[in-house]
């Protein structure tokens, strides 16, 4: 009979530690849980309150006060007057957070609340989920377009977002980004599935948004200072750039009979599992610079592509371009490897976007018109 040998220390270890982490992990989550339950418990109990008195007008707002001024001498400042205010719109916004058997299960007991705080695989946006901390759902919020809120909610799961990423999404209005230029299915798909990956036009937005590098608009601004920028903060620029994007490589020289020519970014995509270079210009897109990164994308499929990548990618990313020589430069067979977008400097406003909407709408239909 053999006999039992010890566990190696670094594996009995890290057996420990997976315990403790995840054991940690769950406490974590049922606080979360806890506490939005309890909000949500309350928005509904003052809603509530407030109906049975609806033929006093003032009554909702005294209901409100005496009930602060009573709740922070038991528990403190987070339950004033405008936080409650907040708690009540809490329950309007997300009246279906729980069913009517959740409910009873919330208020039972302990174990009913640790079994509430774990992920439901059959959860639906406007539901609850233990990965969706009181801070997240205070944010979702502000969205008032359900369909924009189901899309967040959706991508902050799938994405692992902590709350100021998903502050800085909705302020970078993704969802509108994403669905401008789509149609009434691709909008329902953002709303029910968030964004999904499958094609090529799936993974580039316009425009992108990079406020994060704090750059003036300024004619002096030159590539190099927006090459920099975009790398001092890269975890930032991947957030903006989507998901599955990994970071290869920044001005990458590749040599063609002695001429020496610079990719100013080099990125993997996971999902799509391809290459995707990255090509930075100020100022208005010419053709050249469309020409340029089609040399680029034709020398990674032909020199750095391996088995299993798929056609490499290209984006141009600019300041501003004119979407008719982008048609003509690229061509039918190009426009689904070769790609330009705008950047912007600053969070675009919704009458900014609005009018882009409209801008772009024209433009397919001038298009379609003359095709």
């Amino acid at each position: 009979m053999s006999e039992i040998q010890p566990t190696p220390p670094d594996v009995f270890y890290d057996r420990i530690r997976d315990i403790l982490e995840s054991a940690r992990t769950s406490i974590v989550r049922t606080v979360n849980t806890a506490q939005v339950l309890s909000n949500w418990l309350i928005g509904r109990a003052i809603v509530e309150e407030e109906q049975q008195g609806q033929h006093r007008a003032d009554y909702g707002e005294n209901l409100l006060k005496n009930l602060a001024q009573k709740l922070k001498q038991d528990f403190g400042k987070g339950y004033s007057y405008s936080n409650l205010k907040f708690i009540r719109q809490f329950y309007l916004a997300f009246p279906q957070l729980l069913t009517e058997a959740e409910i009873g299960y919330a208020v039972s007991s302990q174990s009913e609340l640790i079994g509430l705080s774990k992920p439901n695989p059959n959860w639906q946006p406007g539901r609850l989920h233990p990965n969706l901390s009181w801070t997240h759902y205070r944010t979702l919020m502000r969205v008032e377009n359900l369909d924009a809120r189901a899309f967040y909610e959706i991508e902050t799961l799938k994405t692992n977002w902590s709350s100021r990423e998903l502050e800085r999404q909705i302020n970078s209005l993704l969802f509108e980004r994403l669905a401008k230029s789509t149609d009434k299915q691709g909008l329902m798909q953002l709303a029910t599935q968030g964004q999904m990956i499958q094609t090529s036009a799936d993974v580039f937005k316009d425009p992108f948004v990079i406020e994060f590098l704090g750059l003036p608009e300024s004619p002096r601004l030159v590539e190099s200072d927006l090459e920099t920028a975009l790398i001092e903060n890269l975890q930032t620029f991947l957030l903006e750039l989507g998901k599955g994007f990994a970071f290869v490589k920044r001005q990458e020289r590749i040599t063609l009979d002695g001429d020496h020519f610079y990719i100013d970014l080099v990125f993997y995509h996971t999902i799509l599992k391809c290459y995707i270079l990255i090509d930075l210009k100020v100022g208005k897109l010419t053709h050249g610079d469309l020409g340029q990164i089609q040399l680029y994308v034709n020398y990674y499929d032909r020199e750095r592509c391996t088995e299993g990548d798929n056609p490499t990618l290209g984006l141009i990313l600019c300041s501003d371009k004119n979407d008719a020589v982008v048609k003509y430069t690229l061509g039918a067979e190009q426009q689904d490897k070769i790609f330009a977008s705008r950047y912007q400097l600053h969070l675009p406003t919704e009458a900014e976007l609005r009018r882009e909407l409209e801008q772009l709408q024209l433009n397919l239909d001038s298009r379609a018109s003359s095709d």
